[in-house]
């Protein structure tokens, strides 16, 4: 995908967001849904931003490409610390600047259906809801489905 590897600051919250790195792995691999090997690959493509506070990483955001061209946010992860402060909205933000850049129009994004509190933080940033796949999580959980026009 080539993303610029510029920063943003979202001066408000004192956040930096970035591209990340190889010396990011093990901070990106924490929740461990994904192989190591994998994420140095998409740490390589620039799929994988981070959110530092002074330095120190705070959140991350992975992407994946629906057949391979269309930017699905695959997780977005904030420490519970820096939580509702921004950090979130910022990476979004980010990455919406760069898939802009690449001249992508549309960024899609999920959550559980049993989860409104994250289905509310979608729709405050611009997302609208596109669909569902019932049953796909663990315990016959749905996936509500959103979508972003990039402006």
């Amino acid at each position: 995908m080539g993303f610029d590897r510029e920063t943003l600051n979202a001066n408000d919250a004192g956040i930096k967001i970035r591209i990340a790195v190889d010396d990011d792995l093990t901070f990106v691999g924490q929740d461990g849904y994904v192989a190591p090997e994998v994420l140095r690959r998409k740490i390589a493509a620039g799929e994988v931003f981070i959110a530092e506070s002074e330095g120190i990483a705070v959140g991350y955001l992975r992407l994946e490409l629906l057949w391979s061209s269309i930017p699905y946010i695959a997780l977005i992860r904030v420490n519970e610390r820096f939580r509702r402060r921004g950090v979130g909205r910022a990476l979004v933000q980010f990455v919406e600047q760069q898939l802009l850049a690449r001249g992508h129009s549309v960024l899609y994004s999920s959550s559980q259906a049993n989860e409104p509190e994250p289905q509310a933080w979608h729709r405050t940033l611009g997302f609208k809801e596109c669909g569902i796949i019932a049953g796909i999580n663990r315990g016959n959980i749905g996936e509500i489905f959103f979508r972003k026009q990039l402006a």
